[in-house]
């Protein structure tokens, strides 16, 4: 798969914004004003209330160029029922190969965390999209650095855990481009709006430290 061809790399920003906690009666507004900020990869963590019913709005409502699916996927269960729901995003923290396998079966952009090398290259043989450094607050810009330098290049690789916009610029020194923004985008009870604003300031920072993708 190349770049062009890989559903991450081809994002016109490297945004996933992570909803854990989101509650259905929010789910449009806050997915449709993030949608209309710039974002277009969506996340809805599994153990947030009723997530299904959240990820089946959301889809829905988003337009084809949208990824949207699921986090904190541990299974292949959970795979399963996602895909019968349209959802194209397969997010997981760990490196669960029988995840990655059934999401690559089914077409499915695959993204399950990894904290080393071996993790890393186990993701990559069982067919992952792209590789979610986590918590990347621990392995930080160096740490994952040093392992970009042995993974192929074609593989995008993003930033997750403890992550915001004002980390754009370090990560992107060492050539990470994709971030999942979670509490600093979105908590549990937070008022649309609120979020919508956070989403533009993040993709206004985006834009500053990467130019848009054509």
């Amino acid at each position: 798969m190349t770049n062009a061809q890989n559903p991450i790399a081809a994002l016109p920003r490297g945004l996933v914004a992570i909803l854990r906690g989101l509650e259905p009666k929010d789910a449009a507004a806050v997915a449709e004003g993030l949608i209309e900020a710039g974002f277009r990869a969506i996340e809805i963590p599994l153990n947030s209330p009723d997530p299904y019913r959240s990820i089946e709005t959301v889809t829905r409502l988003a337009p084809k160029d949208c990824l949207v699916g699921a986090g904190t996927v541990l299974n292949v269960a959970e795979v399963e029922r996602l895909h019968g729901l349209g959802a194209r995003l397969v997010i997981s923290p760990n490196c669960d190969t029988a995840v990655i396998a059934a999401s690559a079966e089914r077409a499915m952009v695959s993204m399950p965390g990894v904290f080393t090398p071996t993790e890393a290259f186990a993701a990559i043989a069982a067919g992952a999209t792209a590789l979610k450094f986590f918590p990347a607050s621990v392995i930080g810009p160096a740490g994952i650095a040093a392992m970009r330098a042995v993974l192929p290049a074609h593989v995008p690789v993003g930033a997750v855990g403890g992550v915001s916009e004002a980390d754009f610029a370090a990560y992107g020194k060492v050539g990470v481009r994709v971030f999942g923004l979670g509490s600093s985008l979105f908590r549990a009870g937070d008022a649309p709006a609120l979020v919508v604003e956070r989403g533009k300031a993040a993709v206004a920072a985006y834009d500053a430290a990467f130019p848009p993708r054509a």
